[in-house]
């Protein structure tokens, strides 16, 4: 299995280095002062967002990462040098959980957003810094701070605009092939899909959006069942779903059925996942005689009651697929102009004189 979408790992920062106790010895100077230099502060530990990664799988077999100790100070008023900062690179999207308290530290969302997520210690005092006029040649000196230690979960959350719901073998992998440049592996068993595929739709120079191929879902994922309740959690960031049924399975199933379960799925996950804006794709016409076609789609929406927009393709063909990108983009913009009105909007009201 190649995607890994939840990982912990230990991050341990550097310790800062000693302080160092010296005095200067000079010829002619028997007796010089002190001249111990403080110690270096400790490597940091930073994750950083990179949108060339969409799996936590390199932390299978990496789970400890460790920044270098702060140099210890030198005589002559020399300090250490600060110990290197780590960097941990993780998929956009990565969710940061501190193990200990199950508390949220960060969630990086944009690439090269960096977090930190350990603290190097600080480095001791050389004994420069305990000079007095009651003690001229102090041999005291402290040591540099212990760096921060945390066990952390990360949780990969795919950052798409559209999220492909279905059974497995509903044909999502097919159809973001169709639609997008994405190479995602396709047969005709359950469970080909182990790890969400992106893919982006370019329907003209400025009009692109991003496709989540989200692993097939099967009754009982939101209590665990299945590779089901991996995946779940992607659908949460995703602006529109495109619910994608096989209307003609060749195992007898009812896909009035099949829709029904994925939606008691989505709403045992979080309820709110029902009023997110969702689309039924019937998919796999070809398997029809072309004079069925519309009947059999005009009798999944009537059982279901669907009020919401639709659409019969094939995604072997890419039959009826343009249109469904069309309308997405068509969304989206829609979207957009309605943020960009509110936006104007919220700057009139607040740019008006109070009284």
């Amino acid at each position: 299995m190649k995607f890994v979408d939840e990982a912990v790992i230990t991050v341990r920062a550097g310790d800062g280095g000693n302080g160092c106790i010296s005095f200067r010895r000079e010829k002619f100077i028997p007796f010089g002062g002190p001249d111990g230099g403080d110690g270096g502060n400790g490597g940091s530990i930073w994750l950083v967002a990179d949108e060339g990664l969409n799996t936590l799988v390199d932390f299978r077999h990496q789970r400890m990462f460790k920044a270098k100790r702060g140099q210890g100070g030198m005589g002559s008023q020399m300090y250490g040098r600060g110990g290197e900062d780590t960097i941990i690179r993780v998929p956009v999207g990565t969710v940061i959980y501190n193990v200990d308290t199950d508390e949220q530290i960060g969630d990086l969302t944009e690439k090269g957003q960096r977090l930190l997520v350990a603290q190097g210690g600080k480095g001791g005092l050389g004994n420069i810094h305990f000079k007095s006029s009651v003690n001229r040649a102090p041999r005291k000196a402290t040591p540099g701070t212990p760096g921060e230690i945390r066990e952390l979960r990360l949780e990969l959350k795919l950052l798409a605009d559209v999220g492909l719901l279905g059974f497995p073998n509903a044909g999502k992998s097919t159809f973001i092939r169709a639609v997008s440049a994405a190479t995602p592996r396709v047969a005709d068993y359950p469970f080909t899909t182990l790890h969400p595929n992106l893919g982006v739709v370019r329907l003209g120079t400025d009009q692109s959006f991003v496709v989540a191929d989200i692993p097939g879902l099967i009754e009982g994922a939101a209590d665990g069942a299945g590779l089901g309740i991996q995946f779940l959690r992607h659908v949460a960031r995703t602006s529109l779903l495109l619910h994608l049924v096989d209307v003609a399975p060749i195992d007898g199933t009812d896909p009035v059925e099949q829709i029904r379960a994925i939606e008691e799925e989505l709403s045992k996950f979080d309820p709110e996942l029902l009023d997110r804006p969702r689309w039924l794709v019937l998919n796999k016409a070809d398997a029809l005689p072309v004079e069925e076609r519309e009947q059999v789609a005009a009798d999944i929406i009537a059982q279901l009651g669907w009020s919401r927009p639709w659409f019969l393709i094939s995604a072997i063909s890419r039959e009826g697929t343009l249109e469904v990108c069309q309308q997405a983009q068509r969304f989206f913009e829609e979207a957009r102009l309605r943020e960009e009105e509110a936006a104007a909007e919220a700057d009139a009201v607040a740019g008006l004189p109070q009284g």
